[in-house]
C-alpha cells in the first residue's frame, strides 16, 4: 500500500494529480483516518491501461508488413533504464 506521495513519485506526477485521480473515482483507494492508502495494482492499472484494439487497416505498414507494436516497444525501452 502506498500514500498520496509516494504514489505520486512512483508514477512521476504531483500529489494533487493523484488526489484528483481519487477523487474522480479512475484510482481506488482506501482511507484511513485522514490518508489515503493506494494498491499498487491499482495505481498500475491507471498509469498502465489496457490499449484499445488496431484498426484492421493500420495493422500493416504500406508494404504490407506487420506493423510494430510501438506501445510496448517504448514500455520495454523505458524498462531498460
Amino acid at each position: 500500500m502506498l500514500t498520496v506521495p509516494e504514489a505520486a513519485r512512483r508514477v512521476g506526477r504531483n500529489p494533487e494529480t493523484v488526489r484528483r485521480w481519487i477523487r474522480e473515482g479512475k484510482l481506488r483507494s482506501t482511507r484511513i483516518g485522514t490518508q489515503h492508502l493506494i494498491d499498487e495494482a491499482d495505481l498500475a492499472a491507471v498509469t498502465h491501461p489496457d490499449t484499445l484494439p488496431v484498426p484492421p487497416e493500420w495493422q500493416k505498414t504500406f508494404w504490407g508488413g506487420p506493423m510494430p507494436d510501438w506501445v510496448a516497444i517504448i514500455r520495454q525501452d523505458r524498462e531498460e533504464h
